[in-house]
């Protein structure tokens, strides 16, 4: 297919998904919806790739990535003109060239090289993709001659009852001799209510002119499926995210209901790993073997490492070593390096923090900008004080030093190995190795105090 050229249309600012977001970025499973149409191109062998954007063309290029060609089609005047725009790009003028849009995100690299493949051992001047529908909606209608090769393709506003029944629907991914495309798109008008360019009129033209147009049908009728809407984003979503589990599934993961778990396109989880429900992997997560996620977890760009549990908590761009226990309700921000065997227990918050192996934060904590030495302890409702108003501070704790209850470090302050902190203290200064640092109020008792008080309000 190193010969093969592409062209995806993506230009259409997508009215009906009613959003600021170009519709060509609208993510599925953590990957915009027109990369889908891209990666499936470059799987396929076709080296020389052309999107055609419009609508926020700049975002889109962005979001989409720098390894294809762009064209921009400044006004949206059809998909003929699109084509026509992306012809611009392309400096060949022999060969031919798949056509796709750039919302099917299910389209699969072996059914464009079938696609490809048809079109060239048929001798045909294009091959149009379709699938049989119970029912073709609101899909162009694929209306065969006698000899089975396509005669028309007609719009379903522009059906007659006879050919809104045929159940043949148009795909509007093609493939097209390059030169006889050059062609005809020269020859097109704007015939229609919209005043636009129609890529459908390509296709009469060839056949008028006595060209040979076939049709593959996909056994697979998923693939062809485009996304109008947010109703059509979702449902296309759910069969990407299916494929996903059954992927991990296979590969050795457990995970307890598929229905309610939800992975992007890119994460990757080891063997005998246990994901329970309400369970979401974002951004290309690396979880190990044997490891227990969830239920009600988010993890986000995380690498956890073997044998890792994570209940009922969020973990965003951190790093988790194994045997590590964490949650339930624990929040580890951004930046956090974790190491083996540390147990983080409830309602603890750590950010932009290295926290060595064997240590343990049982609850009710806040570790920011921090190093935690391996084997320290985090006593229940310590807080480290990072910020100062303008700056973020750093604590530094060593290694096997006892941090009692309720203490607050004052950052930038260091707690050396082996120290302990007594309970309730507001550390401000140093503790050496080995030290007992106590910050708090002598406790003193008036007996009777209470009682006298009680008497005297009678």
């Amino acid at each position: 297919m190193a010969d093969m050229i592409g062209i995806i249309l993506a230009a259409g600012k997508g009215t009906r998904m009613k959003s600021k977001l170009p519709k060509a970025l609208h993510p599925i499973c953590g990957k915009p919806m027109t990369r889908y149409v891209i990666d499936a191109c470059k799987e396929s062998g076709i080296e020389t790739v052309v999107v055609v954007i419009g609508h926020g063309a700049d975002q889109v290029r962005e979001g989409l990535g720098d390894d294809v060609r762009y064209a921009v089609q400044e006004e949206q005047l059809g998909t003929g003109h699109a084509c026509k725009e992306a012809l611009l790009e392309i400096d060949a003028d022999e060969g031919n060239v798949i056509v796709a849009t750039g919302d099917t995100p299910l389209l699969a690299a072996d059914v464009l090289r079938s696609l490809a493949e048809n079109h060239v051992s048929s001798g045909s001047a294009a091959t149009v993709l379709t699938a049989i529908l119970d029912d073709a909606g609101h899909y162009g209608r694929i209306i065969r001659a006698d000899d089975g090769s396509v005669r028309a393709i007609i719009e379903a506003k522009d059906c007659t009852p006879e050919q809104r029944a045929v159940r043949e629907m148009n795909s509007g991914i093609y493939c097209f001799s390059l030169p006889l495309l050059r062609k005809y798109l020269d020859e097109i008008k704007p015939a229609n209510a919209q005043g636009e360019y129609y890529l459908t009129d390509v296709i009469g033209l060839m056949v008028a002119n006595g060209h040979k147009v076939s049709a593959l049908v996909s056994d697979d009728t998923d693939i062809v499926l485009g996304i109008n809407h947010r109703v059509d984003l979702a449902h296309l979503t759910s069969i990407v995210r299916q494929r996903i589990l059954e992927r991990l599934m296979l590969d050795g993961v457990t995970i307890i209901d598929p229905s309610s778990t939800y992975p992007d396109y890119d994460v990757q989880v080891g063997r005998d790993t246990v994901i329970y429900p309400m369970t979401v992997l974002e951004k290309g997560c690396r979880i190990g073997e044997g490891c227990i996620i969830g239920p009600s977890t988010r993890l986000v760009n995380v690498e956890l490492g073997n044998e890792v549990t994570v209940l009922s908590s969020t973990i965003v761009d951190s790093t988790v070593g194994d045997g590590t226990r964490i949650g339930p309700f624990a929040n580890i921000r951004p930046g956090c390096r974790i190491g083996r065997d540390v147990k983080i227990g409830d309602f603890v918050e750590a950010k932009n923090s290295e926290i060595g192996d064997s240590v343990s934060m049982a609850h009710l904590s806040y570790v920011g900008d921090s190093t935690v030495g391996e084997r320290a302890n985090i006593g229940a409702g310590t807080i480290t004080c990072n910020y100062d108003g303008r700056t973020k501070n750093r604590t530094v704790i060593g290694k096997n030093a006892f941090i009692g209850s309720n203490s607050t470090l004052v950052a930038p302050v260091e707690i050396g190995d082996g120290a302990y902190v007594a309970a309730a203290s507001a550390i401000t200064e140093n503790a050496p190795p080995d030290s007992l640092a106590i910050a708090r109020s002598r406790q003193t008792v008036k007996e009777g105090w209470a009682k006298r008080r009680r008497e005297e309000r009678g």
